[in-house]
């Protein structure tokens, strides 16, 4: 037998109040006075009370989404940033759509015709390591549907982004790396394409500028964040005449692949090689030794995108604003250096 389902007219019938009253309690309309504001939530949660998203998409035009797509969940970065991310949204109203792109460019174009299909509201994206053309994003701009990006970042797209600064971060690793007495430092860098690998690039070569250290091109590595390609570039500077006495990794996952390297060589870390990261992913108090990194606010770059994005979706299309938010880094010290 198929179970009734509830509707306002139920509640209007047993609480003797007309469909649009329970229909604007249920909205949170001010012009419902709060005690039967509150018992129309009572009652409709007594009785199970699910509300009709689909009709209401269709009267307001909105379907109270917000989509996210990210590239990876092998670290917690993005994990978290969707958890700071979601608390806001759900603040708001918003429930979330959520897409990983799995770092190639193909899925994360099929990430937004998902984005497009499901009639999301907003976008938060953060591009793959392969996105050099951006026209399957232009296309929310172009319906209307705001975007906003962080982390990883189009500098093509006149719309809000939310970064950390990645030079900075870099710099401060770098030099603390000098201070602690190393002075042949190599660099794991990312893929050139990334504007936070070409940053903490230009970071580690401000601090060994600022400190009197000539460049070695050779201890500058840029790589595609194939973790499996790690121990090949390791055991490649390991393996040079003039090796290198420390190694900041453009990431995390990248630096405890590095030290597990250096392990199995039979050296120590931070004896022979210091090592260093870039996150501060929850790993990295784990490792032995736990490793020196650069603290990134994850949770709250994820608040401050979604608030941007919710700030876009109240304005009209004229009134968008491209805002850049520019978070700080922490350095954390811990024994790989």
């Amino acid at each position: 037998m198929k179970r009734h389902q509830v509707t306002i007219v139920d509640i209007a019938k047993q609480l003797n109040l007309s469909k649009s009253t329970v229909s604007r309690a249920l909205t949170g309309h001010p012009s419902v006075h709060a005690a039967t504001r509150q018992a129309v939530l009572e009652l409709a949660e007594q009785l199970d009370y699910q509300r009709n998203m689909l009709a209401i998409s269709l009267i307001t035009n909105k379907t109270n989404t917000i989509g996210i797509i990210v590239p990876e969940f092998s670290s917690s970065f993005f994990p978290n940033v969707i958890i700071g991310a979601q608390e806001i949204a759900s603040k708001a109203g918003y429930n979330t759509v959520i897409c990983q792109s799995n770092e190639t460019y193909e899925t994360e174009v099929a990430n937004t015709k998902v984005m497009l299909a499901n009639q999301v509201d907003g976008l938060l994206v953060s591009i793959t390591k392969e996105t050099k053309n951006f026209d399957h994003l232009k296309v929310f701009q172009r319906k209307g549907i705001p975007i906003v990006f962080f982390n990883r970042v189009c500098d093509d797209m006149d719309v809000p982004k939310v970064i950390v600064d990645d030079f900075d971060g870099a710099y401060r690793a770098v030099t603390h790396l000098i201070e602690s007495g190393r002075k042949r430092i190599a660099h794991l860098s990312g893929p050139p394409a990334l504007k936070i690998s070409e940053k903490r690039l230009n970071g580690y070569k401000a601090a060994l500028r600022k400190n009197n250290i000539e460049l070695d091109e050779e201890l500058v590595i840029p790589y595609d964040l194939s973790l499996e390609k790690v121990p090949i570039y390791v055991n490649h500077l390991l393996n040079l005449d003039n090796p290198p006495d420390a190694i900041f990794a453009i990431n995390d996952p990248t630096a405890i692949e590095i030290i597990q390297v250096i392990k199995k060589r039979g050296l120590k870390v931070p004896k022979d090689i210091a090592v260093v990261g870039f996150s501060n992913d929850y790993a990295s108090g784990l490792i032995d030794p736990a490793l020196t990194t650069v603290s990134q606010p994850v949770k709250e770059m994820g608040k401050t995108a979604a608030q941007l994005l919710l700030d876009q979706m109240n304005r009209d299309v004229a009134d968008w604003k491209s805002i850049i938010r520019v978070l700080k880094t922490e350095l954390i010290v811990r024994n790989s250096s």
